[in-house]
């Protein structure tokens, strides 16, 4: 798959394409859906696919205290789009300029000049352009005067319901994992880079691997059943993210991850941290004596879970 970071970097090569816009928070069963008849048309017309996605979310952009908190990093989205068969990205740059565009400088400058679009699979529901006066009707005017198709992608439910971003957003801070997965079509997972913390949880007698998150929020906060796969080996644990009120910190959500009898060195590594189960919501204690006997009862409850479940069980 080949990423392409802004309009400026689009070569002649890659121009002419079957592409489709959006957010693709969590690539869910939904999204899998889109890209999946985006396949099937960039096929048929033996072109390249292409997702148009931005960078921050343009909620983000707007409003970052109130947007939404992210399923998947950026990264883990580029990642989930290639397993899906995407053969390229467009990541826009969500900016004032961006913003200011009308929808017919969209179509014309983004859709028409830079990609050379053929085929356009959008959901009904589609708004782009300035103030949002762009839709689908204003795409099909514009494509029968420029040369190309649109086409609305189909709605896939689960259980009666629409499956959305916003929906998996809803089952993850219910703790409901085993809905997340039939609805993300795989269990839900975060991935990052270990880095060098504040060392307190060594402190504690409980060392924690501490991830960059790369979000502006995460969909989870509080303390979870966890495993991670290190070496080819599958390791239970214990994690938290939040902000962890109880220490002087930067006010940014943090994922830490003790892993159960894990003994090595972790730093620089990038680590996929699987969530099985919410044992309880993020808390501030009034001293480090208090965090500590919280963090031993969290250990002893992930203990005496996994010792009932072993991993080899679990999918």
């Amino acid at each position: 798959m080949q990423l392409v970071r802004g309009l400026h970097n689009l070569r002649c090569c890659q121009r002419s394409c079957v592409a489709t816009i959006g957010n693709f928070d969590g690539v869910h069963l939904g999204h899998q859906g889109v890209l999946a008849r985006l396949r099937e048309r960039a096929a048929e017309a033996g072109l390249p696919s292409c997702v148009v996605i931005f960078e921050p979310q343009p909620r983000e952009f707007f409003a970052p205290d109130k947007a939404p908190p992210r399923i998947s990093s950026l990264r883990e989205k580029l990642e989930l789009l290639r397993e899906a068969g995407v053969d390229q990205v467009l990541c826009l740059t969500f900016n004032r300029r961006l913003r200011e565009l009308s929808a017919e400088q969209f179509v014309h400058q983004i859709l028409v000049e830079g990609l050379g679009v053929k085929h356009l699979e959008v959901g009904d529901d589609f708004r782009f352009g300035c103030d949002r006066a762009g839709d689908f009707d204003l795409l099909v005017e514009a494509g029968a005067r420029e040369g190309f198709t649109v086409e609305s992608a189909s709605t896939i439910e689960l259980d009666g319901e629409r499956i959305s971003s916003t929906r998996v957003r809803e089952v993850l801070a219910a703790g409901d994992f085993a809905m997340a997965e039939r609805l993300l079509g795989r269990p839900y997972c975060i991935s990052g880079r270990v880095l060098h913390g504040q060392k307190l949880g060594r402190q504690l007698g409980a060392p924690t691997a501490n991830l960059r998150l790369n979000r502006l929020r995460a969909a989870l906060n509080g303390v979870y059943l966890v495993s991670t796969e290190v070496d080819g080996r599958r390791w239970p644990g214990v994690a938290n993210i939040g902000t962890r009120p109880s220490v002087a910190g930067d006010g940014r959500a943090h994922l830490e991850v003790h892993l159960l009898d894990f003994v090595g060195d972790l730093y620089g590594r990038r680590l996929v941290v699987q969530f099985h189960q919410k044992l309880r919501d993020e808390q501030r204690f009034a001293s480090l004596e208090a965090l500590k006997s919280a963090i031993d009862a969290d250990i002893a409850a992930a203990r005496a879970h996994w010792q009932g479940q072993p991993l080899e069980n679990l999918k």
